[in-house]
Parts: structure tokens; sequence; C-alpha cells
């Protein structure tokens, strides 16, 4: 189970901005407490509001806003069962871009260390330009270790299984976070805790071909010879697309505001893309030397 130092505000902000390098977000689902309580079933719903889908620091220059309605209901041993929507609004035809369904199980196996295991099926609109549209289904693993109640190393692996036989993917997160915790701004009950976080994705590319092959030159309606050029372009890289790289770093600073029932998030991030695809390749994506920013934002209400 994640520990939590609890600290006045000031030295809050003091520490957040000397280790802003350090994190993976702890939540307001887990901490609450200084004493660790029995464990019972809950139900959370609620909706975020997520200003660009961006995907391993890749996305479509198409900035694509969504908004996210979820629902998730967790027995008492720690198994879940959860389900989203994402809607993008502000288009000429706003629409039900995609969705998931996903079941899995959280567990603790000692005070400081914990991990989960679960499988997600997505699904999303034929005209979806989100650079991850072409995975079919996700089986995730992750544990993360409290030490000594300063910093929490974590690690993930998911395998990305894609649509209509392009190969599958495997994909690591490895972060590291620090949670600072203040209790008792408004009231008794509530809590505020701010996680600077520093992750590094690392895995294989599969997804990029899927996704050139069935989304991008299709929807763009770029020409059969335009296509036909890309796709032989892309045959060529698939032994680039194949081998395992870092794929991206992110850092972002997830803060969570609870009180009663009601939690409310802000997580803005910067993600810096690396290994990416030819520029002739990938014309039509957001290709910056730079990184790409993004936030979100929302509320939920678990019982």
């Amino acid at each position: 189970m994640r520990k939590v130092i609890y600290l006045p505000l000031s030295v809050i902000l003091f520490f957040f901005c000397i280790n802003s390098a350090f994190s993976q977000t702890a939540s307001v689902d887990t901490i609450g407490d200084n004493v660790k309580s029995e464990k019972k079933a809950s139900i959370k719903f609620g909706v975020n509001y997520l200003s660009n889908s961006v995907y391993l620091g890749r996305a479509d220059t198409v900035k694509t806003p969504m908004i996210e309605p979820s629902i998730k209901y967790t027995f008492k041993n720690g198994i879940y069962v959860s389900g989203n929507l994402e809607y993008i609004p502000n288009r000429v035809t706003n629409r039900l871009d995609a969705g998931s369904v996903a079941a899995g199980y959280d567990f603790d196996i000692t005070d400081d260390l914990s991990g989960g295991a679960s499988f997600t099926k997505l699904f999303y609109n034929a005209t979806s330009t989100q650079i991850g549209s072409a995975i079919s289904s996700t089986f995730n693993a992750n544990l993360d270790y409290d030490i000594a109640e300063i910093i929490t190393p974590s690690i993930s692996i998911d395998y990305n299984l894609l649509k209509q036989g392009f190969g599958s993917d495997i994909l690591i997160n490895a972060g590291l976070a620090h949670d600072f915790a203040w209790e008792g701004i408004f009231g008794n009950k509530d809590i505020l805790i701010i996680s600077p976080t520093a992750t590094v994705n690392a895995g294989t590319q599969n997804f990029y071909d899927a996704y050139f092959t069935l989304k991008k030159y299709k929807l763009t309606k770029a020409g059969k010879a335009k296509e036909a050029a890309a796709e032989k372009l892309i045959i060529k890289r698939k032994a680039q697309l194949s081998q395992f790289e870092i794929l991206d770093y992110e850092f972002s600073v997830p803060i969570e505001y609870k009180a009663g029932p009601v939690i409310f998030s802000f997580t803005p991030t910067y993600a810096i893309a690396e290994n990416k695809l030819p520029p002739r390749i990938s014309n039509g994506l957001v290709n910056t030397s730079g990184g790409l920013f993004y936030f979100e934002t929302g509320v939920s209400f678990k019982f």
C-alpha cells in the first residue's frame, strides 16, 4: 500500500519545486487516512476532459480534445470492472469516438509493495484519428514499491493486440513518484494530494503500421498513388517498428482533492517522443523536435 508524508502546505510547495522529476501518481482512492483501513466494495463514476489525444508522445495534427464519462465498481477483494466512453466535441460532426470495458485485480503484497493485473477491450469509431485506434485489446500487469516513505518506483507492462492481423506490441512503463498530502484544508476529512511524476515508455511500434495502413492515408483521402507509396515506405520500416526502443519521456503533476465522496483532479503532462518515424512517412502527424503539452481534468464521485 502506498504511503504518504503529510506536511503543511508551505512545505509541500517547497518540495514540489525541487522534486518535480520524481513521480507516479498516488490516488485519493487509496490514500486518505494514516491508519490502514479494511477494504470494502465501492463504486466510482465521473467525467473527465482531455485537451488532446496523445499516445506515447505522438498525436495527429488535428487536435483531438475529448470528454470521457467513466464508471468503475470494485469488489471488496480487489477485483474490479470498469467502462468509459470518449466523445469528441467542437467538430463539424460531434461524435462518439471510442470506448472501453475492463476487468482487473488490484492487490497488496505487503504494506509497501502493491500490484495489479487487468484486461481491457477497446472500441474505436471507424473514422477515429487517434494514434492508438488500431489497438483492439490490452493485457496489463503492474507493480509499485514504496521505499522508506520517500520515493516509489513503479513498473507496468502492456501487451497490445492490434486489429486485422497486424503484429502485437509490448510496452514497458517505468516511473518514479513522491507524493505529498495535506489534510484539513476546508474540513476535517478532506485531503489534497500532489504527485510530481516522471516516467519513461519503451516498446515496439507495430501500432504505427496498423494506424497508417488502416487509418491515416485512407481517412485523409491522400489518393491511391500517395497511399501506395506511403505503404511501401512503411513496409521498409517494419523491422524498425518491431524493435524495442525508448518511445517517450513524460513529466506530469497529478493533483487530486477529495472532500467526502467528491474527487476533483487535474493532471498537466509534457511528453517528449523518441524514435519517431521519418517525416516522409509521418507527414500529417505532430512531428516537432520538442514535446507536446496536454492536460486532463475532471470530477468523480466514489461511494
